[in-house]
């Protein structure tokens, strides 16, 4: 089980407490560090000092970091062309040495995009565009050097690009499709994904969604062993009782809440419910950190869930 450090920036972060939270992660062995792409914060929170840039954030990260894996959880393809983001996503990772990883969805949070001018079609066509940029971001990634990509689609034609430039992973770098959906997800999993996430799931609903997803990968001929699994939950960790209830009321939650909709506790009991999940076949769990002003926070979880899970 490989722990990744999930943080949510739309809440209220500005590049430096992410370059803080990225570099500690990194300095104590957590495998990853990926960030949400919203403009628009949530809920009852300032959100200052305002939304940061995913790609922005991890272009400044790759070349900040030198072993820990960065990624998005997860990009909206309303927000992007899928041609410059494929160009972008290849970029980064060059920067990076071959470390980056794209997840992206079909975007969800309507006032983020009235509130920035970005189009939001109804959820029909927004699921049509963004399998049409899975095809195109992994088209042109797949193309050799020298050829050239063209796509006709509904909403996107491409004629004669020369697919540059290339990612420093090869064939390209790992894409990650998440979400609860019971037939067009699973099957865009099926057919582009390397890792399928399930956010903010209780075990059963999670291993119903990993079922889904095993199903469309048979149904397509691909083995569902090549599918990596995943799930993403808050985390609010304490050495014990007090310190658990004080990280909870610093993020505006209960424990009990968190113990039931999420892993907290103390090491022991986090550790317990990440087992859990690995029972039903997750290989990785985001741990979405809400305070990310909290380091001693991961300094626990690494020193004390990390070698039991």
């Amino acid at each position: 089980m490989k722990l990744r450090i999930f943080t949510e920036p739309q809440q209220g972060a500005d590049y430096q407490t992410l370059r803080k939270v990225a570099l500690t992660a990194e300095e104590l062995g957590f495998d990853a560090f990926f960030r949400s792409d919203h403009y628009l914060k949530m809920g009852g929170v300032s959100g200052l000092p305002g939304p940061t840039d995913s790609w922005a954030t991890l272009a400044g990260l790759a070349v900040e970091t030198s072993r820990i894996r960065l990624g998005t959880l997860v990009t909206a393809a309303t927000f992007r062309l899928p041609g410059p983001l494929a160009i972008t996503v290849a970029q980064v990772d060059q920067m990076s040495g071959g470390r980056i990883e794209l997840g992206i969805g079909s975007g969800w949070y309507e006032n983020e995009h009235t509130a920035y001018g970005i189009p939001f079609p109804p959820l029909g066509e927004r699921f049509d565009r963004y399998a049409e940029q899975l095809e195109i971001i992994t088209g042109l990634w797949a193309t050799e050097e020298g050829s050239t990509f063209s796509f006709t689609g509904k909403h996107y034609q491409l004629t004669d690009s020369p697919a540059l430039p290339k990612p420093a992973q090869r064939p390209r770098p790992p894409v990650l499709i998440g979400g609860g959906g019971q037939r067009r997800t699973p099957q865009l999993a099926a057919r582009f994904a390397d890792e399928f996430n399930l956010p903010f799931a209780s075990i059963a609903d999670s291993a119903q969604a990993f079922t889904r997803v095993r199903e469309a990968c048979e149904s397509i001929g691909r083995y569902a062993s090549t599918m990596r699994f995943s799930v993403a939950q808050v985390v609010c960790c304490g050495k014990d009782e007090a310190e658990t209830r004080r990280r909870a009321t610093a993020i505006g939650r209960e424990p009990d809440d968190l113990r039931e909709h999420g892993l907290a506790g103390t090491p022991d009991e986090v550790a317990a419910k990440i087992a859990q999940f690995a029972e039903i076949g997750a290989e990785r769990v985001y741990l979405q950190v809400l305070d990310l002003t909290d380091l001693d926070q991961l300094e626990l979880i690494a020193a004390e869930v990390g070698p039991q899970v």
